[in-house]
């Protein structure tokens, strides 16, 4: 499934239009961090103030996580550590300080204490940048980029080790994980400079994202997910490869509401990602028509990753980033 654009202008909600600039936080202040930094340029949505507002959110999202120690993530495995996880029995060989003493007292069996075993959380962040996120000006993969340079910016404060993916058909470009807060920068610069284009593979992306990921960690994706059948199969195959995925929908208002543009009458179509033009007639119940299959197409995907117990949100690119973010982290899923 892609988004239709016209092929010729006229006024209309859907055409071209610059997107809502996001409400800046009050009281935040840049902070000065080590590394080369690249000049902003007039457009770029990389800037101080952009800076200043992942300050704010870095400070509130420490907060929502006050219980969490930096660079530490329970895990499933056991081994050295501080907090108890089970015994096991002891076998020749065992370092007999892990010897349960009071076990052996009381019950004369010899157990070895195993204890969970703390690491720091592999994090990668997948940005779809075929056509179908191009649409209206840019504007749904401004937004994308803006969300992952947030969540790799509280990633990166927390000591966890960030990489981020650029992905569609055609495109597969990737920055190793760094780790620091310093190193927001090298984001910055690899998502201003990231090839784009393309058509929309979920399922051909994510399995070259999992096949080169030495360790499963949090896998974000950020896209339209305007492939149904290969979004479903790359978000499974990344949970079967020990991924824990999380699904971030990136839209657009005017996708979303067509009927509240003022586009009308007889028009040809074309399909962004290289279909077909289509010549279609326009009326208020097509229009409406159109919302509602997108809607359901919108719930479909909820409701699949709510199934395979993946994390889904739903982004418009009308509300504020940070918000967004903050909201994220409130109802779970993410960084935990």
């Amino acid at each position: 499934m892609a988004w239709w654009k016209r092929s010729a202008p006229t006024p209309s909600a859907l055409n071209d239009e610059p997107v809502p600039e996001a409400r800046s936080l009050a009281g935040a202040r840049p902070s000065h961090h080590q590394g080369p930094r690249r000049a902003a340029g007039p457009d770029d949505v990389f800037d101080d103030a952009f800076l200043a507002r992942l300050e704010l959110l870095q400070v509130i999202a420490r907060r929502l996580f006050r219980g969490r120690q930096r660079a530490e993530r329970k895990t499933r495995k056991v081994g050295s550590g501080l907090e108890f996880a089970d015994h096991r029995e002891y076998s020749p060989g065992d370092d007999i300080r892990n010897l349960d003493w009071n076990v052996l007292m009381r019950l004369g069996q010899s157990l070895i204490r195993l204890y969970e075993e703390d690491e720091d959380l592999p994090i990668r962040i997948a940005i779809d940048v075929s056509e179908s996120m191009q649409t209206s000006g840019g504007g749904k993969l401004r937004y994308a980029s803006q969300v992952a340079a947030a969540l790799a910016y509280v990633g990166l404060a927390n000591l966890d080790r960030v990489g981020l993916t650029c992905m569609s058909r055609k495109v597969h470009n990737s920055l190793p994980a760094v780790r620091g807060k310093g190193r927001i920068f090298r984001v910055f610069d690899f998502l201003r400079a990231a090839p784009r284009g393309g058509t929309t593979d979920l399922r051909a992306a994510c399995s070259r994202l999992a096949a080169e990921s030495v360790q499963p960690g949090l896998t974000v994706v950020l896209s339209d997910f305007y492939d149904m059948d290969g979004a479903f199969d790359g978000l499974n195959l990344l949970r079967f490869r020990k991924h824990e995925p999380v699904a971030i929908q990136i839209l657009d208002p005017a996708e979303v509401h067509p009927e509240r543009s003022a586009l009308r009458g007889d028009v040809s179509l074309v399909d962004c990602e290289g279909g077909d033009p289509r010549d279609v007639t326009l009326s208020p119940a097509t229009l409406r028509a159109y919302a509602e299959a997108h809607e359901r197409f919108c719930g479909a995907l909820a409701s699949s990753c709510r199934a395979r117990g993946i994390p889904y949100f739903r982004a418009e690119i009308d509300v504020p980033f940070d918000e967004l973010v903050l909201r994220m982290f409130r109802l779970g899923g993410l960084l935990r």
